[in-house]
């Protein structure tokens, strides 16, 4: 699966951007160092999925993030995203201090809601919730960012042409953790006090 629904349209994107270490709470859990620049990676399309997977090829964590579609260079809606990742190996890759795509950017490892239009891409007040079997394990906003959904943009397009239907996925808050078979995933983007986006999935 390449494509995502936004308004309920399929879309697909030619690129998935990441960006990692942008919550400071989540950098401290993994022990690891506030960067003196944005970490940017990219999932090809062929990571996209709507399917919740436990292991490929090892147990998998999942990070809960607010992710954003662009158009004409803008962010245009909002989803909500699990960006899935081989911890072991991403360990291992970064002790050696190699690329760790093969950890981030295997097929399946970007799981997405739905995405809906934000009013002039409008971002103010956006937050998360992740919940697993009904308990809260994740929750964060643009207000606990590093670096906030526009300077995220103008960073990216700085070096790298931003297509009309590429996905931004905008860093993950503390709390990130396994990936359970038959654990229920409830994932949610408000702003402010209104839930935008509910979605659920069932880990395989």
């Amino acid at each position: 699966m390449t494509t995502i629904l936004v308004d309920n349209r399929k879309i697909k994107p030619s690129k998935v951007v990441c960006v990692g270490r942008n919550y400071a709470e989540h950098i401290k859990e993994l022990n690891n160092k506030i960067p003196d620049q944005m970490v940017v990676f990219n999932k090809p399309n062929t990571s996209i999925t709507t399917e919740l997977t436990s292991y490929h090829q090892e147990v998998l964590h999942y990070e809960g993030e607010i992710c954003f579609t662009i158009k004409n260079k803008k962010i245009y809606s909002v989803g909500f995203g699990l960006d899935l990742t081989k911890r072991t190996l991403q360990s291992e890759l970064k002790s050696k201090q190699l690329p760790w795509e093969r950890a981030k950017a295997f097929d399946g490892s970007a799981v997405f809601s739905k995405f809906i239009r934000l009013s002039e891409g409008n971002w103010q007040g956006l937050s998360l919730e992740l919940l697993i079997n009904g308990v809260r394990v994740q929750s964060g906003g643009v207000n606990n960012m590093l670096y906030s959904p526009d300077d995220i943009v103008r960073e990216i397009q700085s070096y790298s042409t931003l297509n009309n239907g590429d996905v931004i996925m905008t860093g993950t808050p503390s709390g990130v953790g396994t990936v359970q078979m038959g654990d229920i995933f409830t994932g949610r983007i408000k702003q402010y006090d209104q839930v935008l986006i509910e979605s659920q999935w069932i880990a395989k």
